[in-house]
């Protein structure tokens, strides 16, 4: 499984943390085009592919890829 984050959508709302079973994002450190701290995954290997991020996310910033 393959999760992508368009850091540049994000605008770090955190609702796709909040939704996440696995708790494997968190707000990153650095910040995006529109001065906002953006959304990472840490450990993209504990991903289960459920979308429960991309579904909740509002900017549609979060695409799962099943590889």
């Amino acid at each position: 499984m393959r999760i992508k984050i368009d850091a540049d959508r994000c605008k770090g709302c955190g609702l796709c943390i909040e939704v996440c079973p696995k708790k494997i994002l968190k707000l990153s450190e650095k910040v995006n085009k529109k001065g906002m701290k953006s959304v990472l995954c840490i450990n993209e290997a504990e991903c289960i592919s459920c979308a429960s991020c991309a579904i909740m996310c509002p900017d549609c910033a979060i695409t799962i890829f099943k590889e």
